[in-house]
């Protein structure tokens, strides 16, 4: 299981495997229907599968991080507490097998996959390693990365510390080298999605807390630079201090083209290295996909370690898919009255993402859509169990969301910075103390619910 073969081998029996000819254009429309993890191993004009959905919900997370999918939550702080290990750098690795350099570089060799009818071009869309040219330090990312030719691409910064790098590199007139890691152990992918401070250390650290494992690194063959040893495919070059192209529309979390389309950095392709037997790794970015899941986990154990440390008990969170990246339902059990509503403005405050946060009481199934539309009906006086908090800062993917003109050079492009509003439901019960109040809220069960199990009377 020390790369994403393995990882596949180890965990076939959950994936949903198509051994049958699919078109490329048709692997979005399918991954989508899917729902659990899914391996296309037979994509037409392609000799490589393609994968996806590897984070798509609690039990495939659970399997990143070896544990159940009720823990990873908790697994999550664990490895945040374990914290950063050393990467150590070895002289060759797989991913070498296969070196295409100079003219022979040719994207077109890889199942790159076009997201949506409005897509200019196909995108990738694994994360990135780069290196700040004053500092040293590194930094991983996960940007689309369109195909603009056979050795050119535009990538999308999304991030402050990616955006600060490339500006040293353009105040210098400096060409920023880049590698692509494609098909890695999805562990590396867990670890670049970190994206909280991380003062003197970087994100793919954090492999050895989540494995178990040492992490290695391989040095790229025309850039200074070390990606996973393990890789798939590493796509590497030189992003122009200048040189830009449209980006987008392509969709964000929130499965809407919010920004629309953006000049962005032109990356010049200049190796493309595999293995003899590549997969190559897809994070479709619409509808209900990774794209959505991954970068949310490290803010679900941020916020759980923020409001434990407040005294709120809290049982688990999640941002449910439908959510757009932009509601989080926190699952508590308070002691006191108060307690709620701080927890609630706490998460509203912490993440631009975080417009509409709903708490509710440990009998609700957070990942019930229906058990939580059921707490919003019966728990919450609209004028009493609701707040509203206006002029924030609001996230650059919202619609709602008005871009502040004149804040940034290009904030009418990149809708950075934007004012919004945020609100919190309180969609819990009364305190335990009050208990002739709580009576009201109690759930009417069956007979011998929770003791009879309808699987053990199925033939």
């Amino acid at each position: 299981m020390k790369d994403l073969a393995g990882f596949l081998s180890a965990h076939r029996e959950h994936f949903l495997c198509i051994g049958k000819p699919v078109p490329l254009d048709a692997i979005g429309a399918l991954t989508a229907q899917a729902g659990r993890p899914i391996v296309f191993e037979n994509v037409e004009g392609q000799d490589m599968p393609v994968v996806d959905l590897l984070f798509v919900h609690r039990a495939a997370q659970a399997r990143v991080l070896g544990c159940e999918p009720g823990d990873v939550v908790r697994a999550l702080c664990e490895v945040r507490k374990r914290g950063p290990a050393p990467l150590r750098t070895v002289d060759d690795a797989p991913c070498k097998a296969r070196r295409y350099l100079g003219e022979d570089v040719d994207l077109g060799r890889l199942p790159i996959v076009t997201h949506t009818a409005l897509d200019p071009y196909p995108y990738t869309t694994s994360f990135v390693v780069m290196r700040d040219p004053e500092r040293g330090a590194w930094n991983a990312m996960f940007p689309r990365c369109g195909v603009l030719g056979p050795r050119e691409m535009v990538a999308s910064f999304v991030t402050p510390t990616a955006i600060g790098i490339l500006a040293k590199h353009r105040a210098a007139g400096t060409r920023m080298p880049m590698a692509i890691a494609i098909g890695t152990h999805p562990a590396w992918e867990l670890a670049a999605a970190y994206n909280y401070v991380h003062e003197g250390w970087w994100e793919l650290e954090l492999y050895q807390a989540i494995t178990g494992e040492p992490g290695e690194l391989v040095r790229c063959e025309t850039v200074d630079l070390a990606v996973p040893a393990d890789a798939s495919i590493v796509v590497e070059g030189f992003v122009h201090p200048t040189r830009t192209a449209q980006d987008g529309p392509s969709p964000g979390p929130t499965m809407l083209f919010t920004p629309y389309a953006s000049q962005q950095p032109v990356f010049e392709v200049t190796a493309i290295t595999m293995r003899e037997s590549p997969i190559y790794r897809h994070h479709l970015m619409t509808p209900f996909t990774d794209h959505q899941e991954l970068p949310r986990l490290w803010q679900e154990a941020l916020l759980y370690e923020r409001l434990r440390g407040m005294g709120v008990a809290v049982r688990d969170l999640t941002y449910p898919q439908g959510g757009g990246a932009m509601c989080l339902v926190l699952q508590v059990e308070p002691s006191m009255d108060g307690q709620v509503a701080d927890a609630l403005l706490v998460a509203m405050g912490t993440f631009l993402n975080n417009k509409l946060v709903i708490a509710v009481d440990p009998d609700v199934d957070i990942y019930d859509y229906r058990d939580v539309m059921y707490a919003l009906a019966t728990r919450v006086d609209p004028a009493r169990d609701v707040i509203t908090v206006g002029n924030t800062r609001g996230w650059i993917f919202d619609p709602t969301a008005r871009p502040s003109p004149g804040a940034m050079p290009n904030t009418s492009q990149t809708r950075f910075p934007s004012v919004g509003s945020r609100w919190g439901i309180d969609a819990t019960k009364p305190a335990p103390y009050r208990a002739a109040e709580r009576r009201d809220y109690e759930r009417a069960w069956p007979l011998r619910w929770g003791e009879v199990r309808l699987e053990d009377f199925l033939t």
